[in-house]
């Protein structure tokens, strides 16, 4: 019985084995640990940072369907977070969702802002 791999053009190195092949690596990951702008923001304009991370996201490179899915995931509580990521095939590189790939070798790179609220964030 053979098995079957997809090939992955430049995977990280722990996800592959000879031949560079994907090896279904599923790593469970956490919320961000918290953290601190620089000055108290208000949710509206925490909401605005995250639009257009959102928005430009695609010209960071990777695939549309990737970050629709990681915008997703980045929204939703962490079990539905994980099903979404498994789901799409998006290989968690950290503890946190920060950085990702594809199944394609792409790297996704999410800004702390997106994943979690700062602990200085004032109301409207």
């Amino acid at each position: 019985m053979s098995q079957s791999y997809r090939w992955v053009e430049t995977p990280p190195a722990q996800f592959t084995s000879r031949g560079g092949r994907y090896m279904g690596h599923r790593k469970n990951f956490r919320k961000p640990r918290s953290w601190k702008h620089t000055e108290a923001i208000t949710r509206a304009q925490l909401k605005q940072m995250r639009d257009e991370f959102w928005d430009t996201a695609l010209h960071y490179g990777g695939q549309k369907e990737i970050w629709d899915a990681l915008r997703a995931a980045a929204g939703a509580e962490i079990n539905l977070a994980q099903l979404i990521v498994d789901s799409a095939g998006i290989i968690v590189q950290s503890e946190d969702l920060s950085t990702c790939y594809d199944e394609r070798g792409a790297k996704y790179d999410l800004p702390t802002y997106v994943l979690s609220e700062p602990t200085n964030i004032k109301e409207d």
